[in-house]
């Protein structure tokens, strides 16, 4: 029960840097949101699988939370110098 309240916390916690990046034009602060999107989608299947009691899905979660971000964070640095250039 309590790990169901954590994970509705989680996702609205996943909505702020939504909703701020929807209202800003600057695309580095789009893709940092995304990027905090994946660690805090990676988080909650974590949680998920806590609540499952599958290892299977936690180990998913580890995946995307060690290895998720490295392509969004280089795509935003090649975003970054193509709009310096």
């Amino acid at each position: 029960m309590n790990l169901n309240l954590v994970l509705i916390a989680m996702i609205l916690a996943l909505l702020i840097p939504m909703y701020e990046a929807w209202q800003d034009d600057d695309i580095w602060q789009k893709m940092l949101a995304f990027g905090s999107a994946a660690t805090k989608t990676s988080i909650m299947i974590l949680v998920v699988s806590l609540l499952r009691d599958d290892w299977m899905i936690g180990v998913v979660g580890v995946i995307i939370l060690s290895v998720g971000n490295a392509g969004l964070m280089l795509l935003a640095h090649v975003l970054k110098r193509m709009n310096e250039a």
